[in-house]
């Protein structure tokens, strides 16, 4: 009878160590961008090179322990993206750019592959972390999006402290602005040598494309897959340098910049704003997944490689799918991105050579 019943416990004790080594070996993934654009080795001196890659790597790392404890996706994305957010480096929360009228407005999306929901917000000018923002729009309220002065009545009632403007300003992004005017005064210059009848201006706005300025890049986003296998992506950004009316790009809007569904894939893009919404960029990719049976390499690599640069778009996302398995193509120089998988260290990139 004694030896039965050791025997027993010998038999309940492996089964117990399989279902733990089962449970530490389910994947999970996170990746993360802090924008993609102009980014080459000679305007970075390696003094900034390491800034950026720590903390992209403080940045995945804060995702990752999320993760690493059984915690849900949604919690870990906004992790990573604090960081990005809290730090001057990317476009993003402090370090988000000006409006030509020397403000900021930034825009954030969030969406939780489990239940299909998400949030967002945009052209708010007083939130420190936007993303918590549109967090808080998907769980506390039945909308999805919410803008400028609303947005920030709602912060208020789900307790969020306003900051004051001047929390978000930095050196470097005001002479950006300074920089962009420059440039725009100097094509509006050239327009009116080349054609006397042109009219310049309407109403005082230069007719000019402000999206040939270097100045559309630096969003921040993070795509994750949790231990239970629910994906979610998420994405901020101070938006352009020197944009103007409100305008808003495709960080907010869910399919272009942010799409997250469970079984399929989570994608968080960065770049070319304007075509990203016109493409559908984020639910296209997803799509190519869901219906075309695509890996998500091969899925991402079509949408940005081809369909979008095709058609003049320029910029990158990061993806992941059901597996952990994760997609950072570009088309543009360079893209700060950072990889983490279960059990593996961390994997910081900057050009498509690390």
């Amino acid at each position: 009878m004694k030896n039965k019943s050791t025997l027993l416990a010998l038999i309940l004790a492996a089964a117990a160590s399989t279902n733990s080594v089962w449970a530490d070996e389910k994947p999970f993934s996170i990746a993360i961008h802090g924008g993609a654009g102009t980014i080459t080795k000679a305007k970075l001196t390696p003094q900034q090179q390491q800034a950026y890659r720590d903390k992209l790597t403080e940045a995945v790392n804060a995702g990752y322990k999320v993760l690493e404890k059984g915690g849900d996706s949604v919690v870990a994305i906004q992790a990573a993206i604090n960081v990005m957010e809290n730090s001057p480096l990317f476009n993003a929360g402090v370090g988000a750019v000006y409006t030509y009228d020397g403000a900021h407005e930034m825009d954030a999306s969030i969406m939780d592959g489990k239940t299909m929901n998400a949030g967002a917000v945009s052209g708010v000018k007083h939130i420190k972390n936007p993303i918590n923002l549109a967090d808080a729009v998907m769980n506390q309220s039945p909308h999805v999006m919410l803008s400028g002065a609303g947005a920030e009545e709602f912060a208020l009632t789900q307790g969020f402290t306003l900051v004051p403007a001047n929390h978000f300003d930095t050196e470097s992004r005001y002479k950006q602005l300074q920089d962009a005017k420059v440039k725009l005064r100097k094509a509006e210059s050239e327009l009116k040598a080349k054609s006397p009848d042109y009219q310049a201006s309407l109403n005082g706005v230069p007719q000019i494309d402000y999206l040939d300025l270097d100045y559309k890049f630096g969003t921040v986003g993070a795509v994750a897959l949790d231990k239970k296998g629910n994906l979610a992506a998420g994405t901020s950004t101070g938006g352009m340098t020197a944009k103007r009316f409100g305008r808003i790009g495709d960080s907010p809007v869910i399919g272009a910049g942010t799409y997250a569904e469970n079984g399929v894939c989570a994608v968080s893009a960065t770049g070319h704003g304007e075509y990203f919404i016109r493409y559908h960029v984020a639910g296209d990719i997803c799509a190519k997944v869901k219906y075309q049976q695509k890996s998500i390499i091969q899925a991402a690599d079509e949408v940005i490689n081809q369909r979008l640069i095709t058609a003049g778009g320029t910029g990158g996302v990061i993806a992941i799918d059901q597996r952990g398995n994760i997609a950072t193509p570009f088309n543009t120089e360079g893209m700060y991105r950072a990889t983490r998988k279960n059990g593996e260290p961390a994997d910081v990139m900057i050009w498509r050579g690390r």
